[in-house]
């Protein structure tokens, strides 16, 4: 093993301890739900030292004033909005009413196609099922996972309609 030169040794030492504490971290305090590394605030609301590891803070969103847990307050438009005749509004909402429904006629026709081809879980075999048994287990699955989008379509055009302003 080779020595190094007492001049090389004590450069590598010196390098490393300003490298250490160039890398050295101030210490930081704990007030409660709060950091700082300012000593004489820590001192002023006898703040703990954090011991231990590096601290990372990210800064969260402030609730909104006067929110503390209440429901939220309902959407409303600007003051500068036109404000819409009501007979205009319920003629759009009969509108949307209809769209909706006639929508949801749709989506029970569909529905209903699916459920008859699904068969419960046995859909009808066919010649490429007959010859490829993994097939119709791919084709039942696809079918299966179908069934399940078209219920959830109805069921959600249902929750619209019932969010629509009653008929007058």
């Amino acid at each position: 093993m080779k020595k190094l030169p007492y001049p090389l040794l004590s450069s590598f030492v010196f390098l490393a301890l300003a490298a250490s504490t160039a890398f050295a971290q101030n210490r930081i305090y704990r007030c409660g739900n709060e950091y700082t590394n300012n000593a004489s605030v820590a001192k002023e609301r006898n703040c703990k030292v954090v011991e231990g590891g590096n601290v990372t803070v990210v800064e969260g969103t402030r609730p909104a004033p006067g929110g503390s847990g209440a429901a939220p307050k309902a959407a409303s438009s600007p003051p500068s909005a036109p404000r819409v005749d009501p007979n205009d509004q319920r003629a759009r909402d009969a509108d949307a009413r209809a769209i909706l429904e006639s929508e949801l006629k749709k989506a029970q026709a569909r529905l209903a196609e699916i459920k008859q081809e699904y068969n419960d879980g046995s859909p009808q075999r066919n010649a490429l099922d007959l010859r490829n048994p993994q097939k119709y287990m791919e084709r039942t699955a696809e079918l299966k996972a179908s069934l399940a989008r078209a219920e959830a379509d109805v069921e959600g055009i249902r929750r619209e309609i019932e969010r629509l302003p009653a008929v007058r």
